[in-house]
């Protein structure tokens, strides 16, 4: 589970990831987010909108997480949504072994 949150880093300074609720649904709609991290401790509506979205285009959703780890992970404040982008693919394959 720390491999994984250690590689969230590496891929947000490679700028492949989007943070945000807002940000994150519009990349779903758009098909330019192929997998979701939402914080297990995300607000009511926040989870049923993402996970909603997710699932109507088919994008894999990570709810292992809290959003203090999935903040430390990235190195911002209070994150709850991070989405991976496609051409972040590489970097799913590494998070997902």
């Amino acid at each position: 589970m720390e491999k994984i949150l250690n590689n969230l880093g590496l891929c947000m300074r490679a700028g492949q990831i989007v943070l945000g609720e807002n940000l994150v649904i519009q990349g779903i709609r758009n098909q330019e987010i192929i997998y979701v991290f939402l914080a297990s401790d995300a607000g009511a509506n926040t989870t049923k909108q993402i996970l909603d979205k997710a699932k109507y285009y088919n994008v894999a959703v990570c709810q292992d997480y809290d959003s203090f780890a999935l903040s430390e992970a990235i190195g911002k404040d209070n994150k709850k949504v991070l989405g991976i982008k496609k051409s972040g693919e590489s970097f799913l394959k590494i998070l997902r072994k």
